[in-house]
């Protein structure tokens, strides 16, 4: 049985469904985009939804902790990034 999308760490069911909707079906599409990417995408789709913790659970889930875990200078580096 293959890994889901939503099987990943600090991945539930909505933010699976968004990042569906704009085309990151696997958790290896996750990881080719990596998490700026992956959160533009999605912002771009959903602005009135997303907020930066998305892209904190979205870069929790490719480094496999949890969202509040990732470190300062890794979450400005993704501000910086996604120009947030």
């Amino acid at each position: 049985m293959s890994v889901r999308t939503e099987d990943m760490r600090n991945i539930g069911p909505v933010t699976a469904a968004w990042l569906h909707e704009v085309g990151i079906d696997t958790p290896a599409d996750l990881r080719r985009l990596g998490s700026a990417e992956a959160y533009r995408r999605v912002k771009a789709w959903r602005p009135w939804d997303v907020t930066l913790m998305l892209l904190w659970a979205l870069e929790g889930a490719l480094i496999e902790e949890d969202w509040m875990d990732v470190p300062p200078g890794r979450r400005l580096e993704l501000r910086r990034e996604v120009g947030a």
